[in-house]
């Protein structure tokens, strides 16, 4: 993949991420509590220094920049990202635990 469909891609992946927690706050703050008030945690299902992770930093450090409060990446490997995934389900439903997950294309359907 060229590096400018990958740059593309990542820039994608940011702003759906900074919308997401944008709408978020918005509706944290029609309640009268500003959000996030404390670290949020980034749960990520896949090992460190990857793309993936590398990705999912970037992200927290942007989202950090935005919302002026601490994301930080945490990662949870093994079971397919089921551990990972079982983690943010058992977490309080508070929106301070935030599941990382990545999609790949399937080779079977490129153009």
């Amino acid at each position: 993949m060229p590096w400018r469909k990958i740059s593309t891609a990542i820039a994608a992946v940011a702003v759906i991420a900074i919308l997401a927690a944008a709408s978020d706050r918005r509706a944290a703050q029609a309640q009268g509590q500003p959000w996030p008030q404390r670290t949020v945690h980034l749960i990520a299902p896949y090992a460190a220094g990857g793309n993936s992770d590398g990705i999912a930093r970037l992200i927290a450090q942007r989202l950090g920049d935005a919302f002026g409060q601490t994301f930080v990446v945490e990662n949870r490997l093994g079971a397919n990202g089921a551990i990972a995934t079982e983690a943010v389900a058992r977490s309080p439903a508070d929106g301070y635990t935030l599941l990382w997950a990545a999609t790949r294309r399937s080779p079977s359907i490129r153009r």
